[in-house]
């Protein structure tokens, strides 16, 4: 079901959205070589305990994933696309990670991701990485009252065919609100024109996630991370819009 918000139930959702935001800042200060990627769950699980927040993530044990999840945070390494599960390993230098978190604040969710390099950059990472976030901003600009769920899917799907790059459609953005994942699904690739109209008071997670050379994604032996076929590295971002009458407002923005 598709729930839309009043302006008040959007302001209730701003400290949720300030919340996740703190913590992907955070979380991505701290990922730096050497750092254990459990450092990085610990930091966000007292950053929760801090702020009086609810997790989304730890007792999470939808169809797709192998057991309950366990942590509070996603941290997806080099060829690990999407649903990191953090486990014992020291970041190395050239790592690629990606950072993906949720949290309820007051009863409200928001969701957001980024993806950093540690240390020493490559630049087809750089490149990945950059084209994730011009995706992701293509998306939040087509979230307007009037443009449909297609001219978001579209917008996104335009940057990665610009970049050469293939576009996975089984995993994707989705309406956020009371709970981290419900109605309406938000595709990375589309047509223009097609799809839900798009109304003020809509909220709505938008995530472009690409891979170097591939679209074709596997489930690792834990359960839940979804690495790349062929072993090429990836890139997310991820941001919590509410699509208002004066057009689409970032409540996760981050800075």
């Amino acid at each position: 079901m598709i729930e839309l918000r009043t302006p008040a139930e959007i302001e209730q959702m701003r400290p949720a959205g300030r919340f996740v935001a703190s913590v992907i800042e955070a979380t991505s200060r701290a990922a730096a070589v050497g750092v254990n990627l459990l450092e990085l769950d610990a930091l966000a699980h007292e950053m929760i305990r801090a702020e009086g927040a609810e997790s989304c993530y730890i007792d999470y044990h939808p169809s797709f994933g192998g057991s309950p999840f366990g942590k509070v945070i996603c941290t997806s390494v080099n060829d690990a696309a999407l649903h990191g599960l953090p486990f014992d390993y020291v970041l190395r230098d050239g790592d690629v990670l990606s950072l993906d978190f949720a949290a309820s604040v007051d009863g409200w969710v928001c969701d957001s991701a980024t993806t950093v390099i540690v240390g020493t950059p490559r630049d087809e990472d750089a490149r990945l990485i950059a084209t994730t976030e011009r995706a992701l901003a293509a998306g939040i600009a087509a979230a307007r009252p009037g443009n449909r769920m297609g001219d978001v899917s579209a917008a996104i799907g335009d940057v990665a065919h610009d970049a050469g790059l293939l576009v996975n459609l089984d995993f994707g953005g989705h309406g956020v609100g009371r709970t981290m994942h419900g109605d309406p699904h938000v595709a990375n690739d589309g047509r223009a024109g097609r799809g839900l109209k798009l109304k003020p008071g809509l909220v709505i997670a938008i995530e472009p996630w690409f891979i170097h050379d591939t679209d074709e994604i596997y489930t690792d032996a834990d359960g839940w991370t979804l690495k790349s076929r062929t072993g090429a590295r990836a890139a997310h971002a991820e941001h919590t819009v509410a699509i208002t009458a004066d057009g689409p407002v970032v409540l996760t923005a981050r800075g």
